[in-house]
């Protein structure tokens, strides 16, 4: 995804908040205080050791994914991407290294410009295990000839991955409320795929709470890729901590998959220590089924896997 600048507007008026999200993820056990929007502490222990690479299932869906997904969309737009301008060898790298550590679920979109790549990284490789989300970019700009709908989109999305079946596709980046009216069609058809076994989930991918809200109880939505961190605004979330974490709890109760993205929110959480809490954050308040995050390295998969094994054991 395309990186936005941080609002920095409510720094001062949150210290207090930050403050004590940070005492409270800095101790080994459950938040020492959690107000109502925050889950009572159930400890990862008691429901036996989780990893990032167990296989999960998202909800009513029956899609069994990886609880980590390989993103290939870092500072992605215009049909490109830091993952596909590695370069076809080292994005075949990449994405074997991830598959070869469990990771089965891919995290594409029409804006990346990722489908061809993962296609060339899959040539031989068993597709069984493996799950594809990808996402519809529903406007025309000078890259992309936006149809109006879906069903032209998810036919060349086919195409560009040699695959019968895209297994989760969402509409990209919706940034008001007004998205089912604004985007009728494209969901209409999406229905008709998903009935023709062409698409087997639907949702969208948010960038305004107010989008994210609306997805959260309209019935048409299955999946939601939503921006969660520890940290809010100051690190390419819709709006506070306080505000996104009651609708992501609403969003579950209803029956919705979360997929959590920008958990380091998008670059901003370098250090190793704020990377360990917005996992702690993100997992112990059970606010997401699975997450996706764009790692660019080899590296950088293992130390993730790592780091979000320590997160779901705490």
């Amino acid at each position: 995804m395309t990186q936005h600048p941080l609002d920095t507007k409510n720094i001062h008026n949150d210290y207090s908040r930050r403050r004590f999200l940070g005492a409270a993820l800095a101790g080994a056990g459950a938040l020492a205080v959690r107000p109502e929007w925050l889950s009572p502490g159930v400890s990862a222990a008691a429901m036996g050791r989780r990893t990032a690479t167990d296989i999960v299932t998202l909800g009513k869906t029956g899609i069994k994914v990886s609880r980590l997904a390989q993103g290939t969309g870092y500072n992605g737009t215009g049909r490109s991407s830091a993952h596909t301008r590695l370069g076809e060898k080292e994005f075949d790298k990449l994405i074997h290294h991830s598959l070869d550590r469990g990771i089965t679920f891919l995290d594409m979109a029409d804006l990346y410009g990722s489908h061809p790549y993962v296609r060339h990284a899959l040539n031989g490789r068993s597709r069984d295990k493996i799950a594809f989300l990808s996402k519809i970019w529903p406007e025309t700009q000078y890259w992309n000839a936006f149809s109006g709908g879906a069903k032209p989109e998810i036919d060349r999305f086919r195409r560009e991955l040699d695959t019968d079946v895209i297994d989760i596709c969402l509409m990209h980046c919706m940034r008001n409320g007004r998205w089912p009216e604004e985007h009728k069609r494209v969901c209409d058809e999406l229905d008709e795929l998903k009935a023709k076994g062409a698409v087997r989930a639907v949702g969208v991918s948010c960038h305004d709470l107010g989008a994210l809200k609306v997805a959260a109880t309209h019935p048409w939505t299955d999946v939601i890729l939503a921006r969660i961190n520890n940290t809010g605004r100051e690190a390419a979330m819709d709006a506070s901590v306080e505000e996104v974490v009651p609708v992501l709890k609403q969003a579950r109760a209803n029956g919705k998959v979360i997929i959590g993205m920008k958990i380091f929110g998008a670059g901003a959480l370098t250090r190793p220590e704020q990377k360990d809490a917005s996992l702690r954050f993100v997992f112990e308040n059970e606010l997401v089924d699975a997450i996706t995050v764009g790692m660019l390295s080899t590296e950088q998969v293992d130390d993730t896997i790592a780091r979000m094994n320590k997160a779901l054991n705490a």
